[in-house]
């Protein structure tokens, strides 16, 4: 199997949570690989995350605060792959910090 076909690549915009509201105080590059949550568990220790990163198309660094359309490539699996719809949100994790929200826009590669 080609790499292209381990992924599972969509447009989605993301919002960096500021440290105010409990996220980052730095900026993220391109090419970051935090945790993705599709759900939110009421205990942090039970979280199931998924593997997938953040590629920007124009920029180098997203800031804090800011909300901005990126490709993202999540590793694929049966169980992250029943979440990949268009309008999809979720949660970006640095465990135990919620860093980002993110939602689906556009799947690119299935």
């Amino acid at each position: 199997m080609t790499l292209i076909n381990d992924l599972i690549i969509v447009k989605a915009r993301i919002y960096l949570k500021t440290s105010e509201e409990g996220g980052r105080n730095t900026a993220i590059k391109s090419g970051y690989r935090p945790n993705h949550a599709f759900e939110q568990p009421k205990d942090i220790r039970n979280i199931r995350t998924y593997v997938g990163d953040i590629q920007f198309d124009e920029q180098e660094l997203i800031q804090p605060g800011e909300t901005k359309v990126v490709t993202v490539r999540f590793l694929r699996n049966p169980t992250v792959e029943q979440y990949i719809k268009v309008g999809q949100r979720w949660f970006i994790y640095e465990v135990p910090r919620l860093v980002a929200e993110g939602e689906i826009l556009e799947i690119v590669q299935s």
